[in-house]
């Protein structure tokens, strides 16, 4: 596992801990630590969007994917 981006201490946070994070995983699937809105933006998702019951909705700061966006491959 390999975080994507720089650190949430990098990022501002004073205390380090609790921020949303970006990690890329050893079979190149990405983990993803951030505030569950499922409840709030499942009736709003688009027609063609749908989650399984497995599946949260998820944010993250545009802070956080922008440092992530220089870690993240291209293909």
């Amino acid at each position: 596992m390999r975080r994507i981006g720089t650190p949430p201490s990098l990022r501002g946070s004073t205390s380090g801990a609790n921020c949303p994070d970006i990690f890329e995983l050893s079979d190149g699937t990405f983990a993803v630590i951030g505030t569950d809105v499922t409840e709030k933006l499942d009736a709003q998702l688009p027609s063609d969007a749908s989650r399984a019951d497995y599946e949260r909705i998820v944010v993250v700061s545009r802070e956080t994917l922008i440092h992530a966006k220089v870690d993240i491959p291209d293909a």
